[in-house]
């Protein structure tokens, strides 16, 4: 080891790409030793099936608006382009590491697996790592018989303050030199796309918003496919790429509820955050979710995918308005309600009869929010597999009626059917003869006719699982998981 190298420490970021209340940063500066802040585009997850282009923009965005913020300090974020211990290698080469300093991060297999090689890694260069919890997501919980508890004091926890000196951080010069060694990352993105540009800026002014102006209608517009889009908090992406913590988030709301006019709806919107906890910590102790249903009851029911189908339901075009409507708006906004999400990975795995696993690709790749703690839970949630839950099999027709009556949202996203009338809006299939000649419209020409039958398939799968739940293996490990994550100060979700 050459000792005459200068000594520094590395901040990584990963899914925590802020400055305040991070934890890594605050104890990276705490040091004397000048500290080098880093982000890895892994060539490895760019091409793992999860991650899209909309991710990266949305990272690159956050890593700028980072970058604003730093340059009172002569420093900005490394951001080079190739796998994280070739990264640490090349930064060996001219300094000493002391100390690494990241958040720990519930995500894919892919990045649990290099997490592990990394912390060989640092065993054998005499680095020390030392990772931080991540929004109270505790790693190598033996159950969540104390978990509430435990969540919470972090939540009430002061936030970490950004405030360091600039001799702190490695600075802009030193940066450039790295830079030229390494495969420099670019971070311009395409500016005024139709999704939600990331940051920390932009996240502050997203809950300002909301909390000025858009909570009012937050448990009564929530399901809305149309108008949830306004009173929801638009958060999520912000919050799963780290732009804010959710102890931030949730202590804002904790003293703006102290003053407001509605707490009802601050209550309901804080439930939220703490079932969002709930599922990745779930995850984070069942990685198995990523790729098997966590109730191995249900390791024997075997679907056959059916490409058509999985094709249309891609693409918008199964027949149904709502299920249509949903996913062509998820496809181009990289945004969608709950409850619509819900409905479509219902469609798809109960009346399509496909394996769940045949979804997340796809849904991944089109949530801007997407957090896996979130999405392997959910998907095995609505397909009916975790022998906990209640069998949810949504009707989109029921659905389009109650939540989008006058067709809006439908009309928005299937422009097809604008010119229909509204009654025939949510049900184009039941248009007679005379009907389609008097609207100028043709069913299965001017929009696809339904790929299956409604109600028969609801019917199918609902006897199909139901029978399933009195598996003996079924019943074994649903007993298994409630008694590993129960929680007896939290509620259902819906």
């Amino acid at each position: 080891m050459n000792t005459n190298k200068k000594s520094i420490n590395v901040v990584w970021f990963k899914r925590d790409l802020r400055l305040q209340d991070n934890e890594a940063i605050y104890n990276a500066t705490k040091s004397a030793t000048p500290t080098l802040l880093l982000y890895v585009f892994e060539k490895s997850l760019e091409n793992d099936a999860h991650y899209s282009e909309r991710h990266w923009n949305f990272i690159k965005q956050s890593l700028v608006d980072m970058n604003k913020q730093l340059e009172n300090y002569n420093t900005r974020v490394l951001c080079v382009s190739s796998e994280v211990i070739q990264v640490f290698n090349i930064i060996e080469e001219v300094y000493r590491i002391e100390t690494v300093y990241s958040h720990q991060e519930t995500g894919l297999k892919i990045t649990y697996e290099r997490d592990k090689t990394f912390k060989r890694f640092c065993k054998n260069n005499q680095i020390s790592w030392i990772e931080n919890i991540n929004n109270g997501i505790f790693r190598a919980l033996k159950n969540r018989t104390n978990w509430v508890t435990s969540w919470e004091n972090y939540m009430n926890e002061p936030v970490f303050v950004f405030n360091p000196k600039e001799e702190q951080f490695i600075n802009n010069s030193e940066i450039s030199e790295l830079e030229k060694m390494l495969d420099k990352s670019d971070l311009e993105t395409i500016p005024d796309t139709i999704f939600q540009k990331g940051g920390s800026t932009m996240a502050g002014k997203y809950l300002k918003t909301f909390l000025d102006e858009r909570y009012h209608q937050y448990s009564y517009h929530i399901s809305k496919p149309l108008l949830a889009r306004k009173s929801c908090s638009r958060l999520s992406p912000y919050i799963a790429w780290g732009n804010v913590s959710t102890r931030q988030v949730l202590q804002k709301a904790a003293t703006f509820r102290l003053t407001c006019s509605d707490k009802k709806q601050i209550d309901s919107f804080v439930s939220r955050l703490t079932w969002q906890a709930h599922f990745i910590q779930k995850f984070e102790m069942e990685e198995i979710m990523e790729f098997e249903s966590v109730n191995k009851g249900f390791h024997s029911l075997k679907k056959k995918p059916n490409e058509n189908y999985i094709e249309a339901w891609q693409k918008g075009q199964t027949g149904f308005p709502l299920i249509d409507a949903s996913m062509r708006c998820l496809n181009e906004t990289g945004y969608l309600n709950f409850r619509m999400r819900a409905m479509l990975v219902s469609f798809f795995t109960h009346n399509l009869w496909q394996p769940w696993q045949e979804a997340t690709s796809h849904l991944s790749q089109m949530f801007l929010d997407f957090e896996p703690g979130i999405h392997f839970p959910q998907l095995q949630m609505q397909a009916g597999e975790t022998g906990i839950n209640m069998l949810r099999i949504y009707n989109p027709i029921k659905n389009s009626y109650e939540h989008d009556p006058e067709g809006e949202f439908i009309k928005k996203w299937v422009p097809e059917l604008q010119n229909l009338p509204r009654a025939f809006v949510h049900e184009p299939y039941k248009m007679t003869y005379l009907d389609q000649k008097f609207n100028d419209f043709e069913i299965g020409i001017n929009y696809p006719k339904p790929i299956v039958n409604m109600e028969r398939t609801r019917k199918y799968a609902s006897d199909f699982l139901w029978s399933m739940k009195k598996n003996p293996l079924v019943k074994e490990e649903g007993l298994r998981i409630l008694k590993l994550h129960t929680m007896a100060d939290i509620g259902d979700s819906e």
